[in-house]
């Protein structure tokens, strides 16, 4: 967003006309904040990925343990919880816990003991 900015700012004064103060200002506080929310989500990502500790066992790890995994509510969590043992990761669509889109999205973060 400020490489945009600083685009039309670029462009302005190729153009003979002089920005309007004003609005260069709005535009750089909206890019500014924008830029904050990024980084705040980047840096709470980094975090979460440093406290994981591995895959987890899907035999093995709890409900709330389950639910710090992409897409599992606590509802989906309990059926994974019910539906146990595994044989494999896969099992999780066989018995029809998970669907074929929601098992890619955990597939990496998972695994069977």
């Amino acid at each position: 967003m400020v490489k945009v900015v600083s685009v039309a700012v670029c462009v302005l004064f190729l153009a003979g006309c002089s920005p309007n103060t004003e609005s260069l200002q709005r535009h750089t506080a909206d890019a500014t904040a924008a830029a904050k929310r990024d980084a705040d989500a980047i840096a709470r990502g980094v975090a979460e990925g440093l406290a994981r500790k591995g895959p987890l066992d899907i035999n093995e790890a709890s409900a709330t343990e389950l639910q710090r995994l992409p897409g599992v509510t606590p509802e989906v969590a309990g059926k994974i919880v019910e539906n146990r043992p595994y044989a494999s990761t896969r099992d999780l669509v066989r018995k029809r816990v998970l669907s074929s889109a929601e098992f890619d999205r955990v597939k990496g973060q998972i695994l069977v003991k």
